[in-house]
C-alpha cells in the first residue's frame, strides 16, 4: 500500500514540476539562446547532484557505466537541448501534447525491445491519456500565429528517447538507488555541458542583465525541475511499470492549462475540463498492472 501511494504522490509531483518547467525555459530564454541554455540546465543540475551525492559514485558497478551514459544521453542531454531549440519556435501546450507521445513511444519500445509484460487496460489507459491531452490543446488558446511546426519533430524525437531512458533504467539499473544512476548520469554530462556554454561564448554575455535575470529561472529549472525532479523520476520507475511512470507526461499539460488559468488569466471551457477528467482517467488505467 506504502509504495502505491508513494508512485502516485511522485507522478503528480513531478508533473506539477515539469508543468511548470516549460515556462522557466521560456523566461530563460530571455536572455541565453537555445543552446546555452540547455547546457545551464545540464550544469546546474550537475553541480547540485554532485555535491550532495557525490560518494555514490563509487556504488556504480564498472559494467554499469555503459547504461548510465546511455540513460545519460536518451534522458537528459540531447532532449534539454532539442527541448530548448523547439521552445523557441513553438509554444509550451503544443510541446507538451507532443511530450505525451512518451507513454506510447515507452509502450512499443518496450514490447519491440525489452519483453515487456503489457495488460489491454494499460494499452487502454495510454490512448486514453493521449485523447484527453489532446482535447486540452485543440480546445485551448488557437489565436497564437507564430507556430513553426517543423520544430515539433524535435520534441517527437525527444519523447522517443525519454521512452528508451525509461525502459534501459528499468531493466538495467533497477538495482541502483535513484540518486546513484543522477550522480552517475550528470557527471558524466557535466564537463560536455561546460564545453558546450565555453565556445557557444555565454562567458561573453554573462554580465548582461538581462542574461543573470534569466539565470535566476534557469537555476530553478536546472536544480529542481532537472536534478532532484530527476531523483524521484528514477525512484518512480523503480516503484512502478515504465509505461506508468512515463504517464507523468499526460500531467503536464493539464498543470500548464490551471497554470495558465490560474496567474494568465486564461479560460477553461468545458471541453478542457473533460480533457482534464480524461487523462486523469487514462493514467488511473495505465496504472492497473501490479510492478
Amino acid at each position: 500500500m506504502e509504495n502505491k501511494n508513494t508512485k502516485w504522490l511522485l507522478l503528480f509531483f513531478l508533473g506539477s514540476v515539469w508543468g511548470s518547467s516549460f515556462i522557466l525555459m521560456q523566461l530563460g530564454l530571455k536572455g541565453v539562446n537555445s543552446i546555452q541554455l540547455g547546457a545551464l540546465r545540464i550544469l546546474f543540475a550537475g553541480i547540485f547532484l554532485i555535491t550532495i551525492g557525490f560518494k555514490q559514485l563509487t556504488k556504480i558497478p564498472s559494467y554499469k557505466w555503459k547504461y548510465i551514459a546511455l540513460t545519460a544521453l536518451c534522458g537528459t542531454f540531447v532532449p534539454a537541448f532539442l527541448f530548448a531549440i523547439a521552445l523557441k519556435h513553438i509554444d509550451g501546450s503544443v510541446s507538451s501534447i507532443l511530450n505525451s507521445l512518451t507513454p506510447l513511444n515507452t509502450l512499443i519500445i518496450g514490447l519491440l525491445f525489452f519483453s515487456i509484460q503489457v495488460e489491454r487496460r494499460q494499452i487502454i489507459g495510454v490512448i486514453m491519456g493521449f485523447l484527453g491531452c489532446l482535447l486540452l490543446v485543440y480546445f485551448g488558446n488557437n489565436d497564437n500565429t507564430t507556430e513553426n511546426y517543423l520544430y515539433a519533430i524535435l520534441i517527437f524525437i525527444a519523447s522517443i528517447m525519454y521512452g528508451l531512458n525509461v525502459n534501459f533504467i528499468k531493466k538495467y539499473l533497477s538495482d541502483l538507488k535513484p540518486l546513484t544512476i543522477s550522480v552517475g548520469n550528470f557527471t558524466i554530462m557535466l564537463i560536455p555541458a561546460f564545453l558546450i556554454l565555453f565556445f557557444s561564448g555565454f562567458f561573453d554575455i554573462v554580465s548582461e542583465e538581462k542574461t543573470q535575470h534569466a539565470l535566476l529561472f534557469i537555476t530553478i529549472l536546472g536544480i529542481v525541475g532537472t536534478g532532484f525532479s530527476n531523483i524521484l523520476f528514477f525512484k518512480l520507475i523503480q516503484l512502478s511499470s515504465p509505461i506508468f511512470a512515463s504517464s507523468v507526461t499526460y500531467i503536464i499539460p493539464v498543470v500548464a492549462f490551471i497554470l495558465g488559468f490560474s496567474f494568465m488569466n486564461e479560460t477553461l471551457n468545458i471541453f478542457q475540463v473533460f480533457g482534464a477528467l480524461v487523462v486523469l482517467l487514462g493514467v488511473y488505467f495505465s496504472s492497473r498492472k501490479s510492478s
